[in-house]
């Protein structure tokens, strides 16, 4: 009975030895499993003009290791998303909002990607001017930021708040459009035009469809032309009837006849086998490609702008895209 105490006390320090030497080796793989610690920082500025207030935001995000981090980040205002925009190659962004009067808390907060955690700045106190003049409005979107995979689309919801909608005398009209995207994609918006009527107080929304590519390989056919073709014509029925002359002319020389035979044979050969033929177009065109929509994180402007014929009243806002 002793002998057999003391091998499973052996066993028990053994399995405890092996388990405190793995701890270690457990706790750098969670942490890899999780990716690096990051931090995030932002800078708020503020400039006064023509009524409204402005803040340019500078965003910085570095992982535990120093290195900057990619992907997007979210500003948001009192805890409700305001903008989007994606970190260069130094981790850093910048983005400019117009402020609606009052005060705002700012913050930025990192999404996170396949190697680097989420994160968030702390947050800025911003105070923006009241516009009591003339009538105006704000954009703002829903998501700020937008993930995809070449070949996919995605849905973001514009939303144009008026204000002092009292003091206008008829209904004022906001174009939207968007810049700043990637090769081979595009954006949408139904409608394009949305309109905000006197003493409106509730937003107008419009939906903007963000549609990427998947690479492809189309084939050029070449266009169906159920005409003659007249510069075939123009050299097929000259030469056939100055062959039909020979011919007739060398009547009494079989072998001048026959040689003018052989020659119409050969100049009908030539252009049925060149240009004047179609599968002759259709052959030489090669496969077209046409490539997908280069991966990488982009900042889309989503821009409103409306002109009473005198000013005109833009206002924008940044979407972060990442396309995978």
């Amino acid at each position: 009975m002793r002998g057999i105490r003391c091998r499973s006390l052996r066993l028990e320090l053994v399995a405890g030895l092996g388990i405190a030497l793995a701890m270690p080796a457990l706790a750098v793989a969670a942490q890899g499993s999780r990716g690096l610690a990051t931090q995030t920082t932002l800078a708020a500025e503020t400039l006064d003009r023509a009524g409204r207030t402005q803040a340019t935001l500078a965003v910085t995000v570095t992982g535990e290791d120093g290195r900057p981090a990619q992907g997007a980040v979210a500003i948001r205002d009192h805890g409700k998303d305001v903008a989007g925009v994606a970190l260069d190659a130094e981790g850093q962004a910048k983005s400019v909002l117009d402020l609606a009067g009052g005060d705002h808390m700012l913050r930025a907060v990192y999404t996170g990607d396949a190697t680097h955690q989420p994160s968030a700045s702390a947050s800025a106190a911003v105070h923006a001017l009241v516009n009591a003049g003339a009538p105006d409005f704000a954009i703002s979107i829903a998501p700020t930021t937008l993930s995809l995979t070449a070949g996919q689309s995605g849905t973001v919801i514009v939303s144009i708040t008026p204000e002092n909608a009292s003091a206008l005398t008829g209904p004022m009209f906001v174009t939207l459009s968007c810049s700043g995207n990637p090769d081979e994609s595009s954006c949408t918006f139904t409608p394009e035009n949305v309109e905000i009527l006197q003493n409106a107080v509730q937003p107008v929304t419009s939906s903007m469809v963000f549609q990427t590519q998947v690479a492809t390989t189309l084939l050029q056919r070449p266009e169906k032309n159920h005409s003659a073709n007249p510069v075939a014509w123009a050299f097929l029925l000259p030469g056939a009837l100055a062959f039909v002359g020979l011919a007739w002319g060398g009547r009494r020389r079989r072998w001048l006849s026959r040689v003018s035979l052989l020659a119409f044979l050969g100049l009908v050969t030539v252009l049925g086998t060149t240009g004047c033929n179609p599968l002759y177009s259709y052959h030489k065109h090669t496969p077209i490609p046409s490539p997908a929509t280069p991966s990488g994180s982009y900042t889309i402007h989503v821009t409103a702008q409306s002109n009473n014929g005198v000013t005109a009243t833009t206002h924008y806002t940044t979407l972060a895209l990442t396309v995978n």
